[in-house]
């Protein structure tokens, strides 16, 4: 696939999402807002924290908008249409989530794609940030070392077969761990993954992501992420999860 056809494949499958300008979205969304008063539209996509080629070194600017403006924008649109006159239309999306199951492939799909994307802009800065000596100490403790961790995380994004995310997670008995999930599943979803947790670090590995940079070359775009890495909100994340 040339990059002109990855562009308008893209296009396409956002274009449904976006019928306005971003600026008529508020942020953040993690959470529904008070005062958003459309009862079909409760969800709303963020706007990135930086500028759309403040990555531009490690995933560039085009990729951004598009990853951006149609992915997520299209997991926004397609989640209050989801929810809209069903029993998860009061819920917070952290609710959703953990009530999720398989039977509502919509809602989960789309629930997953928003929260999902919603906490990855956060974990990115185009500002060089480093691990304190406490989470640093921590996740060496944890996986024998911090070059162990990075390997463990980066094998679990590049095993994860067609798309998906790798994760690190605090775990309920309050233990770090590498995880990974497909399509837009993640930890939250206590009644479709195996290995529940709170989610402090994540690496979309969708092609979406990385193509138009890296092409097929998946580790090259796993190895740029650690030049962009947020240790500052993975610390906070951390800290609040145990």
């Amino acid at each position: 696939m040339n990059k002109r056809d990855f562009i308008k494949l893209t296009s396409l499958a956002g274009v449904a999402a976006l019928s306005g300008p971003l600026s008529s979205f508020a942020a953040p969304a993690l959470s529904r807002k008070t005062g958003f008063t459309d009862p079909k539209a409760p969800f709303v996509l963020p706007p990135l924290p930086y500028p759309y080629d403040a990555l531009d070194a490690n995933i560039d600017k085009l990729t951004m908008e598009i990853h951006h403006d149609k992915h997520h924008g299209a997991y926004v649109k397609n989640l209050n249409d989801a929810v809209n006159g069903t029993a998860f239309a009061t819920l917070t999306l952290e609710e959703i989530l953990r009530k999720v199951t398989e039977k509502d492939k919509a809602i989960r799909n789309n629930g997953g794609g928003h929260y999902n994307h919603s906490l990855f802009w956060t974990l990115l800065t185009p500002n060089k940030t480093s691990p304190s000596d406490k989470l640093k100490t921590a996740i060496s403790s944890a996986f024998g070392s911090w070059e162990k961790f990075q390997q463990q995380f980066n094998d679990a994004g590049k095993t994860q077969f067609g798309s998906g995310w790798a994760w690190l997670i605090v775990t309920p008995g309050k233990k770090l761990a590498v995880i990974n999930t497909p399509n837009q599943d993640n930890p939250l979803m206590h009644n479709i993954v195996k290995e529940k947790g709170t989610p402090i670090l994540a690496l979309d590995v969708w092609e979406h992501a990385y193509y138009l940079k890296y092409q097929n070359k998946r580790p090259d775009y796993i190895n740029a992420f650690w030049n962009v890495v947020n240790w500052n909100e993975v610390e906070k994340r951390y800290n609040s999860a145990v």
